[in-house]
């Protein structure tokens, strides 16, 4: 949807935004706000007051109301944004609570943690027509950016497979050592957005494997391996591991896309590349390596600050955020069906 004029805010005042959830998460939305103008953090709201008081010293917010209901800080600071950094099973009721009071949210992935509530949070956003969103920081990463551009000029020919492998040995330590299928719940759903941005495309179905391997610190599913069928008779494929030690992947995952005339590599850093065609007719087609351009000046970039920034500009001029919760809803479905499968050992069909 787009932002109707009624839900602007004037440009003769900053965009007030109110922060929910003052965990590790935060210090990341909150150093990345402090560089974005125009926007003024009012409000700091945690279960426990402390951690909202320690936030509010720790960024210098003098000024912001600080509190452990969203509700009564909502009606001291009258913000036009909230930012939801609490944990997944809480992102319905601060959603709701928040456009029950006229006010719109940028949320922390996942968007919820069931699909019925995601599906409940989209609907009461857009009835309520109020600015609401996801922090999918990745898409904002310039090289995904450069990916995406380079597959979407047709350079390439017709996309017709996305594989990615991610492979990371991170000791956490707390929850996520406990969680069930961490990799797919934790994490993969970045890897999964970023599939559906690089190839154009929405899921279909998938299959998945999941299990915990020998040596693994998790207590459940710290591998998986996911086929998915895409639109436009795309394959993506994922591996996973968050216990592999040795030769780790970077956090944005190492990639092939294969098109019908050429293939981009992508190991997640900052070198990108590409090979296409050139001649057929032999035994194997010729292919010369390219460049792929450098980042578009317009291009979104600037993970955290970027997503912010945008925001701050869609409240302001109108338009739809790129990670709108009712698109970004369709990343969060891969991972429900990848976990449905799992669990029936079927393929599942990916509704959203």
């Amino acid at each position: 949807m787009t932002l109707p004029p009624s839900r602007r805010v004037p440009a003769d005042r900053p965009v007030r935004a109110v922060l929910v959830g003052c965990g590790g998460m935060s210090a990341a939305w909150l150093r990345a706000a402090a560089n974005v103008l125009g926007l003024e953090v009012v409000g700091l709201v945690d279960l426990n007051g402390s951690a909202a008081l320690a936030r509010q010293s720790e960024f210098g917010l003098t000024q912001a109301q600080t509190g452990t209901e969203l509700e009564a800080v909502l009606d001291a600071t009258r913000p036009d944004l909230v930012f939801d950094c609490t944990i997944p099973e809480a992102h319905h009721a601060t959603a709701l609570t928040a456009f029950n009071h006229g006010v719109g949210v940028l949320g922390e992935k996942p968007l919820a943690d069931t699909l019925e509530r995601a599906q409940d949070m989209v609907r009461a956003g857009q009835q309520a027509g109020l600015f609401h969103a996801v922090i999918q920081n990745r898409r904002y990463d310039p090289n995904i950016r450069r990916v995406r551009a380079f597959v979407e000029g047709g350079r390439m020919g017709d996309v017709t497979g996305v594989h990615a492998d991610f492979f990371i040995g991170p000791h956490f330590g707390g929850f996520r050592d406990a969680m069930t299928h961490v990799l797919l719940l934790d994490m993969a759903i970045h890897t999964f957005d970023a599939a559906r941005l690089i190839c154009g495309q929405d899921p279909v179905s998938v299959t998945c494997h999941e299990w915990n391997p020998a040596g693994s610190w998790y207590a459940h599913g710290a591998n998986a391996v996911a086929t998915f069928q895409m639109t436009g008779g795309v394959v993506f494929t994922y591996r996973g591991s968050w216990c592999a030690e040795g030769f780790p992947t970077t956090w944005e995952s190492d990639w092939r896309i294969t098109g019908t005339r050429g293939t981009v590599r992508w190991d997640g850093g900052d070198h990108p590349r590409a090979a296409v065609v050139t001649g057929t007719g032999g035994f194997f087609s010729e292919v010369e390596e390219v460049d792929l351009p450098p980042v578009a000046p317009d291009a979104r970039t600037g993970g955290h600050e970027g997503l912010i920034r945008d925001a701050v500009q869609v409240l302001r001029e109108g338009g739809t955020p790129e990670t709108v919760a009712s698109d970004n809803i369709r990343s969060l479905a891969m991972v429900l069906a990848a976990i449905e499968s799992v669990e029936s050992g079927q393929p599942v069909e990916v509704t959203w």
